[in-house]
């Protein structure tokens, strides 16, 4: 592999699934903000990941449109697609052959030991081979641009060690350095949200009530009620306490995020008014982060021709890179390559 070019950007990579009708606030504020601000600092790579969408059944009429939603949402957060590589999984067929070879490189128990794999099957989900193997297609995604660096929450860090690993064993089996064994970024500011109706458990699609989740693409008047609706606790003190005032803890968290006022200021702010006064401020400073991006999302839901040339000029980036992993992949493990006849 070539030397490290120091004048160049060192790259990172994230990815999210095309599995809902709208990315919810835990989403935007525990990675979307941080993928525009690595933008700065990182040659930044931004995928759907509807491959691994695959793994549960889903109508494909709608994992087709969830798709470009979930792209036109990163869009519409911030992400520039002028500056980072913002494209769809499979429109980079790399993935799926890398993929491949990762499968070939892991143990079977190696494989049935990932938490979350073992997660979802004692939940009662579809273990299918896809469901399995899908540490392996995650790994393939970040090995495949050799990024330094992979943005990850404390949940996703066993699937990269797994990835670690088997950039380890695939260049210590083939004796070339070819793939680079990327590092976590854990971004220790990053906020974790949490659910308005139960503030010990993370927001999330499949876990959240209705009532515990805000989605970006909710009506000002929904995510106002939720927000004012969210639980508590007995006292009247608004002080940060995740412990004994997790969800008091959860909205000062939301606030300070996206307004950028310390909590310690916060908890000045509202010492002796409350908790209706802090849901009312709350609620007005997600309505009026949401609006804009609402806005954006609208006029790139509305062109859609424009939304897919976007993720066409991102998926040739991403294919650039893509293509010249699988070239040193391919020379490594032994397969033959392909000659085509010129006329």
């Amino acid at each position: 592999m070539p030397a490290a070019d120091p004048r160049v950007l060192p790259r990172i990579l994230s990815g999210m699934q095309p599995t809902s009708d709208s990315l919810h606030l835990g989403n935007y504020i525990g990675a979307l903000v941080n993928w525009v601000r690595l933008q700065d600092g990182f040659d930044a790579y931004y995928f759907v990941a509807d491959l691994h969408a695959l793994t549960v059944p889903t109508d494909p009429a709608v994992l087709r449109q969830r798709t470009r939603v979930t792209a036109a949402q990163f869009i519409a957060g911030g992400v520039d697609p002028e500056r980072s590589a913002v494209f769809c999984q499979s429109h980079v067929t790399e993935h799926a052959e890398l993929g491949w070879v990762m499968n070939c490189l892991t143990a079977d128990g190696e494989a049935r030991r990932m938490t979350q794999f073992k997660d979802k099957v004692a939940k009662g989900q579809n273990a299918n081979v896809g469901l399995l193997t899908y540490p392996m297609l995650m790994a393939a995604d970040i090995l495949m641009y050799d990024a330094a660096y992979v943005p990850v929450g404390e949940d996703q860090r066993q699937h990269l060690e797994i990835t670690r690993d088997l950039a380890e064993r695939f260049n210590t089996r083939y004796a070339a350095e070819t793939l680079v064994v990327p590092e976590p970024y854990i971004v220790k500011e990053s906020a974790k949200i949490m659910d308005l109706q139960d503030p010990t458990s993370k927001m999330s699609k499949t876990g959240s009530s209705p009532k515990g989740l805000i989605d970006l693409m909710d009506a000002p008047a929904r995510i106002a009620k939720n927000i004012r609706s969210a639980v508590t606790d007995a006292e009247a003190e608004v002080r940060y306490d995740p412990e004994t005032k997790a969800g008091v803890s959860n909205l000062l968290v939301i606030h300070s995020t996206l307004s950028g006022t310390s909590i310690a200021d916060l908890e000045s702010r509202f010492a002796g008014q409350g908790y209706g006064a802090l849901k009312g401020e709350v609620a007005d400073v997600v309505v009026a982060a949401v609006e804009p991006f609402q806005t954006r999302l609208a006029e790139l839901l509305a062109d859609p021709a424009e939304l897919d040339r976007l993720l066409a000029l991102g998926a040739d980036r991403a294919r650039g890179v893509a293509q010249a992993t699988m070239a040193r992949v391919r020379s490594a493990v032994g397969l033959l390559p392909a000659v085509r006849e010129v006329h």
